[in-house]
């Protein structure tokens, strides 16, 4: 059966390459001018003034925001569903409006994602983001339209494509778009390898093993009950996580600056909203205290919280695979792990749980990010958060590495585990903890000083049990199956009651 590879997101050419690549395969230019003076672009760059000063100043995370396609494509979204609200409400040419409008479509196709390069941490609020899209936008329309890039007086970023629109609303109504869109990839891989986990309960649903219980021996369950366990938690974090797509539909759009509405049509906030959630193919709703909205990240800690929670119990499950294939000959090893690589430049024939180990770590960096998230939550000040572009990328790196080691973990690992059934069933037989199924037979008492006996002999609990004449063989062999042992089916039968010295039977 073939597997198909999902898509990794490699991190692409650095802005700065790319802005010496052009430089020196070409020395044409062009002049923009912004506020701060004129600048020198590339003359093939799509972009433009304001993505060439974020460039110089925020040459940080090496990390252009292209590397979140979901992002990139997010922005043309909101700006081609701001062009057509705009053309309703009569802010904008209509024929300005076609330009902007199939611009904006073959970004969403895909085209010129290598435009959009400045970097993941950035100050500004995410401004840099936004005139980047703005830039790259204005010049696609103006090519569009048969015009040179930078005729800016055409087609302009700002009095154009950014109408009615300021940073601070289209943005993180573009993060959460691209969130909720990379959430719902991430979800399908949780799904797949949740899946995966109830595949191979089924498989060792007969597998009689030892349980435990803080590290110590417990009473026996199934291998299959313990896999099943994992399938169910997984889809207890799908559940939850879904939850939060509902919270990330509420959007500022029309807020503008701070919530106001400034520059902004009064018809505007409804048609925008109403246009995004058609082009985006999911309901969105404006927030009901634009001011509120425009300031509070709350939103984006609650979702945090639910990737955190997830991670943390996947790592916890990947700790366990760690320690059921521990050995193979000194540890417990009760299952296989697929062997995937050599596991040591020194020890022959060594071989790690690389892949446990490997979503262990995502877990780790999801925990952390969760920590980044908090702390520019709390650290915005009043009618706006400087920091969302850290807890964009956060997010969106975390959703990206949790997508990709659900996938590793389920194609490398989960469908490739096996149970090590002769060690288990010797395990097993030699335990002490299947006394406990018979203290309904023999109290409590008596299986103390059996589970004693047998670990100071290392004789079977059976045998002790016969020889003490507290039950037949035919009896304690009818208690001992597996099935009863791991209450795969209920015990149908009435749980006889103990006579204990000096007390009367009922």
């Amino acid at each position: 059966m073939s597997m198909t590879r999902p898509e990794h997101l490699s991190d692409p050419t650095t802005a700065e390459d790319t802005v010496a690549k052009s430089e020196s395969t070409r020395s044409a230019t062009r002049t923009e001018t912004d506020s701060l003076g004129s600048v020198e672009v590339p003359a093939d760059a799509y972009w433009g003034v304001h993505t060439m000063r974020a460039l110089e100043n925020f040459p940080i995370s090496k990390r252009p925001i292209s590397v979140y396609p979901e992002l990139v494509v997010a922005l043309a979204q909101v700006k081609q569903a701001a062009a057509r609200a705009n053309k309703d409400v009569g802010a904008l040419d209509p024929q300005k409006q076609v330009w902007i409008d199939e611009a904006c479509q073959r970004i969403i196709d895909g085209e010129f994602h290598d435009q959009f390069l400045v970097g993941v941490i950035q100050g500004g609020a995410g401004t840099s983001t936004n005139m980047n899209a703005n830039e790259v936008i204005t010049n696609v329309a103006l090519e569009v339209a048969g015009y040179a890039k930078g005729r800016y007086d055409i087609l302009h970023p700002i009095d154009d494509v950014n109408r009615s629109q300021s940073t601070n609303d289209t943005y993180p109504t573009a993060v959460k778009l691209a969130m909720t869109a990379s959430l719902t990839t991430m979800l399908e891989q949780l799904d797949q390898l949740r899946i995966s986990f109830g595949r191979k309960g089924r498989e060792f649903r007969s597998v009689l093993k030892v349980g435990r219980t803080q590290m110590q021996d417990a009473v026996p369950m199934t291998l299959g009950q313990e896999f099943h366990g994992y399938a169910t938690t997984l889809g207890e974090d799908i559940a939850r996580l879904r939850e939060t797509i509902k919270l990330l539909s509420e959007v500022n759009l029309g807020g503008t600056a701070v919530g106001t509405g400034i520059t902004a049509d009064p018809g505007y906030s409804s048609a925008v909203v109403r246009h995004l959630s058609e082009i985006a193919g999911r309901p969105l709703e404006i927030a009901p205290d634009l001011v509120e909205a425009t300031s509070d990240t709350g939103v984006f800690m609650t979702f945090s919280s639910a990737l955190k929670r997830s991670a943390i119990k996947l790592s916890k499950i990947c700790n366990d695979l760690r320690l059921l294939s521990s050995g193979p000959q000194a540890g417990l090893g009760e299952i296989h792990l697929p062997p995937k690589q050599a596991g040591s430049s020194i020890m022959p024939g060594k071989v790690n749980p690389v892949i446990p180990e490997a979503v262990s770590q995502v877990a780790y960096s999801v925990a952390g990010a969760d920590v980044t998230v908090m702390m520019a939550a709390e650290n915005g000040q009043l009618q706006l958060n400087a920091f969302e572009p850290v807890i964009a990328h956060s997010l969106l790196q975390s959703i990206t590495w949790m997508r990709q080691a659900c996938w590793t973990l389920r194609v490398n690992c989960v469908d490739g585990i096996t149970a090590n059934t002769e060690h288990l069933e010797a395990q097993v037989a030699s335990s002490v903890g299947v006394v406990t199924a018979l203290i309904p037979f023999i109290g409590y008492t008596e299986a103390a000083k059996i589970a004693k006996a047998a670990l100071a002999t290392g004789h079977p609990v059976a045998d002790l049990v016969v020889e003490a004449g507290l039950m037949t063989r035919e009896e304690v062999t009818r208690q001992l199956v597996p099935e009863r042992l791991s209450g795969v089916r209920p015990v149908t039968e009435a749980m006889p009651v103990i006579e204990r010295k000096g007390e009367p039977s009922e």
